[in-house]
């Protein structure tokens, strides 16, 4: 059995992914402070979670998977960084360290790390390093790697920083993950082209400044039109928050020529969830008629891919770096048996 601690733990994509490699896994907590995503996580797993913030927690996990806060770091948002220091919702990156720290001699195995690829950016990769260096003292061998989801199956433009330090010396090797071809963007669609009649009016674009910001009515734009709304052929782009502005994860081009955004459910199932997880959530969460649903977007917006995960823990609980069936219990963390 491998003990899982989810910090920053959304709506719980890490679990999802081992559950579906079939690990059998306790998950010991998960902490995440935004309560929908609280409430979503417990329709999910039959948990009964309350919010709780990372700071001055601790446990004994075999796995720690922390995706903190992006905001502060993403290249479409106010960069204030994740200084140590500054406050920012992204610094409480660092709030993981302490915990580890706490944790004594005595530390998980893994420690799995998510963010956007701003991170890297030369004006807000300082805390990133402080961050490597701080595990590496904790004697952590460290490695990471930009990861696309359209490298594991999912038609979805979403690249994001995933650092991988494994306790000891030995450095997980990116090399050895498998990739998969990326299905169709069909294959993921509630409604196709030739659906027009049945999509609702609510997932229609209407609004005039949201229709001259498509980008091939405008394939030069200046002034106000310069963000634009990409067209979804063959992938989506990065799902955030919300659909409804510029830019977004694109659009689709309906055969009556019509425009309209992703819904819900598409959301979900780009970021790697099955039809039944979605359902199971947006009964906590009833749409209103004739609107869309700012939570369940914004639920998925704030998650990992899972198929992704699921790449990385293939890995990780391959022979190469330990967790499986011959091993042995010492002071509470899972060793191999060598």
């Amino acid at each position: 059995m491998i003990k899982t601690l989810e910090l920053f733990g959304g709506i719980g994509s890490p679990r999802k992914a081992l559950l579906n490699l079939g690990v059998d896994i306790k998950a010991i907590d998960y902490v995440e402070i935004q309560e929908n995503r609280v409430r979503a996580y417990n329709a999910l797993y039959d948990h009964l979670h309350k919010t709780q913030s990372v700071v001055g927690w601790n446990l004994k996990p075999d796995i720690l998977v922390h995706g903190s806060p992006c905001q502060d770091l993403s290249r479409i948002g106010v960069r204030k960084g994740a200084a140590k220091e500054s406050g920012t919702r992204s610094s409480l990156m660092h709030e993981t360290l302490k915990i580890i720290k706490s944790m004594g001699e005595w530390k998980p195995k893994f420690v799995v790390w998510e963010n956007v690829k701003g991170v890297l950016d030369k004006d807000l990769i300082k805390p990133f390093n402080e961050y490597l260096r701080e595990m590496n003292k904790l004697g952590y061998t460290n490695a990471f790697e930009v990861m696309d989801a359209r490298d594991y199956g999912i038609p979805h433009a979403r690249e994001r920083v995933f650092c991988v330090s494994v306790l000891g010396d030995e450095t997980f090797d990116f090399a050895k993950i498998k990739k998969k071809p990326m299905r169709p963007i069909s294959n993921f669609l509630e409604y196709a082209p030739a659906d027009y009649e049945k999509v609702p009016s609510e997932y229609l674009i209407t609004i005039p400044s949201m229709l001259n910001k498509i980008k091939e009515f405008n394939p030069k734009p200046t002034g106000s039109y310069k963000r634009q709304l990409d067209v979804i052929e063959q992938f989506c782009y990065t799902i955030t928050e919300r659909q409804d502005r510029c830019p977004n994860a694109g659009i689709l081009r309906m055969n009556n020529g019509q425009y309209r955004y992703l819904t819900e459910r598409e959301c979900w199932r780009l970021l790697g969830f099955e039809d039944k997880d979605y359902n199971n959530v947006a009964k906590k969460f009833p749409k209103q008629p004739g609107k869309r649903s700012a939570t369940m977007y914004a639920l998925a917006g704030n998650s990992i891919v899972v198929p992704v995960l699921e790449a990385i823990f293939e890995v990780l609980l391959s022979s190469d770096y330990a967790v499986k069936d011959d091993v042995t219990e010492k002071n509470g963390q899972l060793e191999l048996v060598i």
